[in-house]
């Protein structure tokens, strides 16, 4: 029988994030549709309100790293945890978050059990007592199952496609996992970390609203003149006011090594589409894009899509939004932040 091990690292709060949550939800579904045990195993400088957080999921297990050795994001440190964790489990099926630092070392933990490991899994079912993980590749544009006989299977979930884990709160005493801490392990230390203030971060996986800027912000308007100060006034006011996240077509993106106006807060970073990424929020807003298929392959994930655009026949207008509005988009979003 299967053993189910649902692994999360612990925030700076001592808590867990969201994605950790939502893969617990996965971990619970999974157990529970297999009959197997399910076990939980967090590492952080300190596990004791996380573990008590999710006291009541039905797990027959805790198992905890703690440490300040554990605190910081360092590869070394991170899989040894997590080695030391699987191992401590016997786990035969690991499920984590797909977060940047679960993911940056969980591949090699995985090869130093033995295992196989599938990540952006996007959903999980069974099968006549079969695990079957879903994920897409190119882009999300092909979606494949995949059920494997090599244990440990580890699999990281994509933040968004479960719900997060929303149980109340007990008692949990975990079983402290030994892992030493040696000079080897700690010799990249972290200095400090620099990242931009609330307001001044576009990219916000967690907002309710996505809005996305295509190529014709920066292109002639009526009066013959390109506006692209007016246009990152104009977007980055109303994502001051509405903290929504940002996103970009290609095109706009692209403009840049062409020489042409552009928006100089958009990276390929916000790109969305074939060649970018697909966010999952409840809703989502397209201002000046063609929305042909490669933006809409971007979309898929989107709850309620709606689009500005001038042109009734254009990409979005022909069933690809729930709501094309057919307006200046200048003229709209003035419009909005006056309201905001």
């Amino acid at each position: 029988m299967d053993t189910i091990l649902f692994l999360a690292h612990t925030e700076a709060d001592g808590g867990l994030s969201k994605a950790s949550l939502e893969a617990l939800s996965a971990a619970k579904t999974v157990a529970e549709g297999l009959g197997a045990g399910l076990a939980v195993g967090l590492y952080g400088a300190q596990t004791a309100d996380a573990a008590a957080a999710v006291a009541g999921c039905g797990a027959t297990a805790f198992f905890a790293v703690t440490g300040e050795a554990f605190g910081v994001s360092r590869y070394a440190t991170d899989a040894a945890a997590l080695e030391g964790l699987a191992k401590a489990a016997g786990a035969t099926i690991v499920l984590a978050a797909d977060d940047s630092r679960i993911s940056r070392a969980l591949p090699g933990v995985t090869a130093r059990l033995g295992g196989r490991i599938d990540a952006h899994v996007t959903g999980l079912a069974m099968a006549d007592g079969t695990l079957v993980a879903t994920r897409g590749f190119y882009r999300q544009r092909l979606q494949a199952e995949l059920t494997r006989t090599e244990r440990p299977w580890c699999l990281t979930v994509a933040g968004g496609c479960f719900a997060a884990y929303a149980g109340a709160p007990g008692q949990a005493a975990a079983t402290a996992v030994d892992v030493p801490v040696d000079a080897a392990l700690t010799r990249t230390t972290v200095k400090t970390i620099i990242a931009p203030s609330a307001d001044e971060q576009t990219i916000r996986p967690d907002a309710k609203l996505l809005f996305v800027a295509g190529a014709g912000w920066t292109k002639k308007q009526p009066d013959g003149a390109t506006h692209a100060p007016e246009a990152s006034d104009l977007i980055l006011g109303f994502l001051g006011k509405s903290k929504a996240s940002l996103g970009s077509s290609k095109s706009l993106v692209d403009m840049g090594g062409e020489g042409e106006a552009v928006l100089p807060f958009l990276t390929h970073l916000h790109q969305v589409g074939q060649t970018g990424a697909t966010p999952r929020h409840p809703k989502g807003l397209a201002t000046c894009c063609h929305g042909e298929e490669p933006h809409v392959v971007g979309w898929r994930f989107i709850g309620e899509r709606r689009a500005i655009n001038l042109d009734a026949a254009c990409g979005w207008g022909q069933g690809k939004a729930d709501v094309l509005y057919v307006a200046d988009a200048f003229a709209v979003m003035r419009k909005i932040n006056e309201l905001l």
